[in-house]
């Protein structure tokens, strides 16, 4: 998953915005701070870090920010860039909640097949399920909590293994 064609486009860019809006830092620093945040997953390239600072330098986005340490250049937003950042972020709501029901279109399909009167209750309960769980993203991603996200993993693992319980039972039915 390091390649960067896994990414959706822009992702980065706002990424990166949004690291230098919380504290001035490196090249290597944000690399490292992508990494750390998506459990080793994703690392950023150099090719795609440096040639986007310099983007975003050049448009008045980041500025070089001042530094004790000789040789590391750290960056930190302008206000043109704390502006272009608010953008990014109005459109990430817009798009959220253009789409806030595609979970349920998706969804909706795969519970047809049983009775009616199952299916819509099942759907309901997909649909909560899946608001719920977006809803749980974006509070932790405003205020993160590491209690809330404990009780949330928890509360999430024990309902995948009752459902799972539910699946296992129904197949042993034949």
């Amino acid at each position: 998953m390091r390649h960067t064609a896994m990414v959706p486009k822009g992702f980065l860019r706002y990424y990166v915005l949004k690291l230098l809006n919380e504290k001035p830092m490196s090249g290597s620093e944000i690399m490292n701070k992508i990494e750390e945040q998506t459990n080793s997953h994703w690392r950023p390239s150099p090719g795609s870090i440096y040639p986007l600072i310099a983007w975003l330098q050049d448009r008045g986005y980041i500025k070089e920010a001042p530094t004790q340490e000789a040789g590391t250049k750290r960056y930190t937003l302008t206000d043109q860039g704390k502006a272009f950042l608010e953008e990014h972020l109005k459109i990430r709501e817009e798009m959220r909640e253009r789409f806030r029901h595609f979970g349920q279109m998706f969804m909706g399909p795969i519970w047809l097949e049983l009775y009616p009167e199952r299916a819509l209750e099942l759907r309901r309960a997909t649909k909560q399920l899946a608001v719920a769980v977006l809803n749980l993203h974006e509070s932790l991603r405003q205020k993160y909590s590491e209690e809330a996200a404990t009780r949330a993993k928890e509360t999430l693992e024990e309902a995948a293994e009752k459902i799972g319980g539910i699946t296992k039972k129904l197949k042993e039915q034949g």
